[in-house]
Protein backbone atom coordinates (compact mmCIF):
# COMPACT_ATOMS: atom_id res chain seq x y z
CA UNK A 1 0.00 0.00 0.00
CA UNK A 2 2.71 2.50 0.91
CA UNK A 3 5.00 3.84 -1.74
CA UNK A 4 8.23 5.75 -1.44
CA UNK A 5 9.35 7.69 1.60
CA UNK A 6 8.25 11.27 0.94
CA UNK A 7 9.97 12.93 3.90
CA UNK A 8 11.21 12.68 7.46
CA UNK A 9 9.95 15.53 9.65
CA UNK A 10 12.11 16.98 12.41
CA UNK A 11 10.70 19.33 15.04
CA UNK A 12 13.19 22.11 15.75
CA UNK A 13 13.35 24.74 18.51
CA UNK A 14 14.95 27.33 16.19
CA UNK A 15 13.90 27.18 12.54
CA UNK A 16 16.40 29.78 11.31
CA UNK A 17 19.35 28.05 13.00
CA UNK A 18 18.30 24.60 11.80
CA UNK A 19 17.85 25.86 8.22
CA UNK A 20 21.27 27.52 8.32
CA UNK A 21 22.85 24.31 9.63
CA UNK A 22 21.43 22.24 6.77
CA UNK A 23 22.39 24.88 4.19
CA UNK A 24 25.82 25.77 5.54
CA UNK A 25 27.18 22.82 7.47
CA UNK A 26 25.59 20.07 5.38
CA UNK A 27 25.47 21.94 2.06
CA UNK A 28 21.83 21.05 1.38
CA UNK A 29 19.30 22.86 -0.80
CA UNK A 30 16.98 24.53 1.74
CA UNK A 31 13.63 26.02 0.76
CA UNK A 32 11.96 29.06 2.28
CA UNK A 33 9.76 28.86 5.39
CA UNK A 34 6.08 28.36 4.67
CA UNK A 35 3.28 28.73 7.20
CA UNK A 36 0.70 25.94 7.34
CA UNK A 37 -2.05 27.37 9.59
CA UNK A 38 -4.34 24.33 9.18
CA UNK A 39 -1.61 22.20 10.78
CA UNK A 40 -0.24 24.78 13.23
CA UNK A 41 3.30 24.68 11.85
CA UNK A 42 5.85 26.58 9.84
CA UNK A 43 7.80 24.22 7.60
CA UNK A 44 11.05 24.32 5.67
CA UNK A 45 11.78 21.60 3.14
CA UNK A 46 15.29 20.36 2.49
CA UNK A 47 15.64 18.69 -0.88
CA UNK A 48 17.74 15.54 -1.06
CA UNK A 49 18.37 13.39 -4.14
CA UNK A 50 16.10 10.59 -2.89
CA UNK A 51 13.68 12.27 -0.42
CA UNK A 52 13.12 15.39 1.68
CA UNK A 53 13.64 16.52 5.24
CA UNK A 54 10.86 18.69 6.66
CA UNK A 55 11.81 21.02 9.50
CA UNK A 56 8.80 21.79 11.72
CA UNK A 57 8.39 24.83 13.94
CA UNK A 58 5.32 25.86 15.97
CA UNK A 59 2.87 28.30 14.40
CA UNK A 60 0.56 29.64 17.09
CA UNK A 61 -0.06 28.66 20.69
CA UNK A 62 -2.10 25.54 19.85
CA UNK A 63 0.55 24.02 17.60
CA UNK A 64 1.10 20.28 18.11
CA UNK A 65 4.80 21.00 17.60
CA UNK A 66 4.84 23.34 20.61
CA UNK A 67 3.72 20.50 22.89
CA UNK A 68 6.24 18.15 21.23
CA UNK A 69 9.05 20.65 21.89
CA UNK A 70 7.96 21.05 25.52
CA UNK A 71 8.61 17.33 25.96
CA UNK A 72 11.68 17.34 23.69
CA UNK A 73 13.31 20.80 24.03
CA UNK A 74 16.22 19.93 21.72
CA UNK A 75 13.79 18.80 19.00
CA UNK A 76 13.83 15.45 17.25
CA UNK A 77 12.26 13.26 14.61
CA UNK A 78 8.52 13.96 14.66
CA UNK A 79 7.11 11.75 11.89
CA UNK A 80 7.73 9.81 8.69
CA UNK A 81 5.67 10.44 5.57
CA UNK A 82 4.91 7.73 3.01
CA UNK A 83 3.23 8.19 -0.33
CA UNK A 84 0.01 6.35 -1.22
CA UNK A 85 -1.90 6.22 -4.50
CA UNK A 86 -5.39 6.56 -2.97
CA UNK A 87 -5.52 8.06 0.51
CA UNK A 88 -9.16 7.19 1.17
CA UNK A 89 -8.66 3.55 0.17
CA UNK A 90 -5.55 3.45 2.37
CA UNK A 91 -7.50 4.96 5.28
CA UNK A 92 -10.34 2.48 4.87
CA UNK A 93 -7.96 -0.49 4.84
CA UNK A 94 -6.08 0.80 7.87
CA UNK A 95 -9.29 1.38 9.83
CA UNK A 96 -10.53 -2.11 8.89
CA UNK A 97 -7.22 -3.52 10.17
CA UNK A 98 -7.63 -1.69 13.51
CA UNK A 99 -5.28 1.25 13.01
CA UNK A 100 -6.28 4.65 14.36
CA UNK A 101 -6.37 7.70 12.09
CA UNK A 102 -5.87 10.97 13.96
CA UNK A 103 -8.37 13.81 13.77
CA UNK A 104 -11.67 13.34 11.98
CA UNK A 105 -10.30 10.71 9.61
CA UNK A 106 -10.89 13.01 6.66
CA UNK A 107 -7.79 13.99 4.68
CA UNK A 108 -6.51 17.56 5.00
CA UNK A 109 -4.41 19.39 2.46
CA UNK A 110 -0.75 19.23 3.50
CA UNK A 111 2.29 21.39 2.84
CA UNK A 112 2.71 19.97 -0.68
CA UNK A 113 -0.88 20.84 -1.60
CA UNK A 114 -1.91 17.16 -1.52
CA UNK A 115 -4.27 15.25 0.81
CA UNK A 116 -2.66 13.87 3.98
CA UNK A 117 -3.64 11.79 7.01
CA UNK A 118 -1.80 10.95 10.22
CA UNK A 119 -1.80 7.55 11.92
CA UNK A 120 -1.54 7.09 15.68
CA UNK A 121 2.04 6.36 16.78
CA UNK A 122 0.92 3.71 19.28
CA UNK A 123 -0.24 1.62 16.32
CA UNK A 124 3.10 1.92 14.48
CA UNK A 125 5.90 1.14 16.94
CA UNK A 126 5.88 4.60 18.51
CA UNK A 127 6.27 6.42 15.18
CA UNK A 128 3.75 9.00 13.97
CA UNK A 129 3.03 8.17 10.32
CA UNK A 130 1.82 10.63 7.72
CA UNK A 131 0.30 9.37 4.47
CA UNK A 132 0.31 11.67 1.45
CA UNK A 133 -1.63 10.97 -1.73
CA UNK A 134 0.47 11.29 -4.88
Amino acid sequence: MIGRLNHVAIAVPNLKAASAQYAGTLGAKVGPPQDEPDHGVTVVFIELPNTKIELLYPLGDNSPIASYLEKNPAGGIHHMCYEVEDIEAARDKLLADGARVLGTGDPKIGAHGKPVLFLHPKDFNGCLIELEQV
